[in-house]
């Protein structure tokens, strides 16, 4: 999910980044631009997390999740809803305004609490916070790496995105094998690409501000960049608890 928003590259690009010995005071005025760019993107994303949780959390003990996923085609409905709802923001988003990515937002914060319920009748409790809370101190190690490391990250890209795919056909095929070992193969991985991607996206939307800032498209990068490290944190949190979480 790294390269969801290459559109936003194409936006007009409003002046370079002012340079050591340049113009100080529009550095500075570059620099708090960028951290406001930054906290929102991270505001959204949390807030997002933090709405999946509850919406999780809600629908196990009002009995939703039982009733959804003991069987028929409503468990697939809520379990692909989310994927429908990430492709459409990300080759819509040129078409869509600000306020209608904000709402789609939501509502795939929301869905995606409806699919993640089903953990709980999974994974005992415990396991699952602790989890959540490995995943929370992970990722924003590698989001603080990624923002702050002058080493470029771009050619972890296009890496990244072949073992995702690669991690998709994998655990299609497991669907047919059934392996125990295959499976936690498939989760160790998916924790260090997602990890990856974890650090690769904040350096990615970092960069990005430059070019953004001060275009229409702007507020609508602050929605996408939260999709997308919000993808990072829930697809790492995920592979985590299948690798080290206790089954019920």
């Amino acid at each position: 999910m790294a390269d969801w928003n290459d559109t936003s590259r194409n936006a007009q690009r409003m002046g370079s980044v002012p340079r050591a010995g340049g113009d100080v005071a529009g550095r500075a005025s570059y620099d708090e631009g960028l951290r406001k760019h930054m906290l929102s993107i991270y505001n959204y994303m949390t807030s997002g997390i933090l709405l999946t949780g509850i919406v999780a959390l809600l629908a196990f003990t009002s009995g939703v999740a039982e009733t959804i996923f003991t069987g028929g085609i409503l468990r697939w409905i809520v379990a692909l809803s989310p994927m429908a709802v990430v492709f459409a923001m990300s080759f819509g988003a040129n078409r869509f305004s600000t306020a209608t990515l904000q709402l789609m937002f939501w509502g795939f914060a929301t869905l995606m609490g409806l699919s993640l319920s089903s953990i709980f009748l999974v994974y005992t409790g415990g396991s699952i916070a602790t989890t959540f809370f490995a995943t929370s101190a992970a990722f924003a190690g590698l989001s603080l790496y990624g923002y702050t490391t002058k080493r470029s990250l771009s050619g972890m890209g296009s890496f990244l995105i072949m073992g995702v795919i690669g991690l998709i056909v994998a655990m299609v095929i497991n669907l047919f094998l059934q392996s125990p070992a295959f499976h936690y193969a498939i989760s160790f991985i998916g924790v260090l690409i997602f990890a990856g991607l974890t650090a690769y996206d904040t350096q990615r939307l970092k960069t990005e501000y430059e070019y953004l800032r001060g275009t229409e498209f702007a507020g609508k990068a602050v929605v996408l960049g939260a999709l997308s490290l919000y993808l990072d944190f829930i697809n790492m949190f995920q592979f985590l608890l299948s690798f080290l979480g206790n089954r019920e």
